[in-house]
């Protein structure tokens, strides 16, 4: 045999465009190390990998949420064709709390056979079909639906004492994408990215709005529109008790739009030449009080060159640890190396001990002690960004357009908020991270089966805590029925109301939200 034949032989001429794919055969012989075994394939069997998916639907469905969801949607086709808007928001419903990134992931629930009928979906819609979708909705319009359920999914909380954490946070793109900009991004310098400004209930791990900008659009003036929109919209009783940011937020023009709404803020301030001098001047004062965690402060008013007026400040300081010292002297020869302009503090040393500070800009009259707690309190959303963009969707389903990325963004959060209240349902005590909740409450093995007019779902978790979750959402699912058969009389607003004051229970102290009445008298 010649070579070339050799090569013919070896690499055979491509299928001609009448052949067919064979299909498997119907049972496969496996040697594995525990013998072998019998392999068949069943492609036609009703199953899911979402097992517990259904205790989740019946959330939603008692608490009429996707249904009004789903109705309101501004999604509009011309051609008769086009799929349903309940499959497209359903499998963007399935995809998110798959933990799936981007739209191609959405192949991989296609083969659902037991939640999207659950859903009452008619099948699971294509990545193309959803992609189409979100761009056939009017940005307008698409807006207003998603503020509407966003602050459905919260709006009765806000009758208690709450804070508003303001953050921003930084997604990094990789394509060509519309407001793809280059702006502060420390992970990744020279990057382009969106800024997704982002607004929570302090402590309670609940998204009130998100918008999407441009990467060099992160500083707080961007965000401050929507800002004061979102709480001019709020009635005075469910205004925040106070606003809490970063030094992105410790500028004249936040602090200026607090004041007007009176509405009380606590910022911090960057450590500009005004502020360094200012901590000079307290270092050696003997009113240094202690404000928790080995911190100190000192409480003192302010009023910087750009300000209209003065302010109070809280001043803290902490003794840094040796290796700290050592990284802050690094940091300061670099800076010298390259010639930036800089305040060394001349008694930033008192007695062999360094200090590391942080300058507080507040309008509350709270003790420093007080003031310093509120303020590391905020480090909490931090653990929301890492939350939203590594365990859910906000570091993907990127587009080339900018709309599609701020609709998925808010339909993210939308569908972070349900789960977390029906996790809450479940574990009152804690908020439960998708990392932890998803394997826990949402993966298993789900077979059905249909004998006359019953259909069955057999469920297979497993995890270690099985039967531990089995018996929380059975419990959840009593729940439910409770609430839906003795308050029959109940509008579906007040329906909500039960339903949120059981997940934040422990916040609430057993109250029921907009009554005196307790919980457990409500539901019976």
């Amino acid at each position: 045999m010649s070579d070339e034949q050799a090569l013919v032989a070896i690499h055979p001429e491509g299928e001609g465009p009448t052949a067919e794919m064979q299909p498997p055969e119907t049972v496969t012989n496996v040697d594995t190390f525990g013998g072998k075994i019998q392999v068949k394939w069943a492609p036609e069997a009703a199953v899911s990998s979402l097992g517990l998916m259904p205790f989740f639907i019946e959330f939603l469905k008692t608490s009429g949420r996707f249904d009004a969801w789903v109705e309101d949607c501004p999604l509009q086709y011309k051609s008769p064709n086009a799929p349903p808007k309940r499959d497209v928001l359903g499998t963007i419903l399935l995809s998110v709390l798959a933990g799936h990134w981007r739209y191609a992931h959405m192949n991989a629930i296609r083969g659902d056979g037991v939640n999207p009928e659950l859903l009452g979906m008619t099948k699971v819609a294509s990545e193309d079909s959803v992609r189409r979708a979100m761009t056939a909705m009017e940005e307008q319009a698409s807006e207003l639906w998603m503020k509407k359920h966003l602050k459905a999914s919260y709006e009765p909380l806000l009758e208690e004492a709450w804070a508003l954490d303001m953050d921003t946070t930084v997604k990094p793109l990789y394509g060509h994408q519309e407001d793809a900009k280059v702006g502060y991004n420390p992970q990744k310098p020279g990057r382009p990215s969106h800024a997704y400004h982002s607004y929570f209930i302090a402590n309670l791990r609940m998204v009130l709005e998100v918008e999407v900008q441009a990467g060099n659009q992160t500083a707080s003036s961007f965000a401050q529109p929507e800002l004061w929109a979102l709480l001019d919209g709020l009635p005075e009783t469910s205004r925040p008790a106070f606003l809490r940011g970063d030094c992105n937020w410790g500028t004249e023009r936040a602090m200026e739009g607090s004041e007007q709404r009176q509405i009380a803020y606590l910022f911090k301030l960057k450590q500009t030449a005004n502020v360094k001098k200012l901590i000079d001047r307290l270092f050696g004062r003997n009113e240094w009080v202690e404000a928790g965690q080995q911190w100190q402060g000192l409480a003192t008013e302010l009023r910087l060159s750009g300000w209209t007026k003065t302010r109070r400040v809280v001043v803290l300081r902490r003794p840094m640890r040796q290796k700290e010292g050592e990284a802050e002297d690094a940091k300061k020869t670099k800076r010298k190396a390259a010639k930036q302009l800089s305040l060394d503090l001349p008694e930033a040393t008192h007695l062999g001990v360094r200090y590391e500070y942080a300058v507080l800009v507040t309008s509350m009259q709270d003790e420093v002690r007080a003031i310093a707690q509120h303020y590391r309190d905020r480090g909490d959303s931090e653990n929301n960004f890492d939350e939203l963009k590594n365990q859910w969707a906000w570091s993907g389903f990127t587009t080339h357009d900018r709309k599609r990325c701020q609709i998925m963004a808010r339909i993210t959060a939308l569908v972070y908020n349900w789960w977390t209240i029906f996790m809450r349902l479940g574990i009152p005590e804690k908020h439960a991270e998708a990392v932890t909740s998803r394997p826990l409450a949402l993966h298993g093995i789900a077979r059905r089966t249909r004998h006359g007019n019953q259909t069955t779902v057999e469920i297979t978790s497993m995890h270690s805590k099985a039967g531990l979750i089995a018996a929380a959402l059975t419990k959840v699912s009593g729940f439910l029925k409770r609430i839906k058969t003795t308050a029959e009389q109940l509008t579906q607003a007040a329906l909500w109301r039960l339903i949120l004051s059981a997940a934040f229970q422990n916040f609430l102290r057993g109250k029921v939200l907009g009554t005196t009445r307790r919980l457990a008298d409500a539901t019976g």
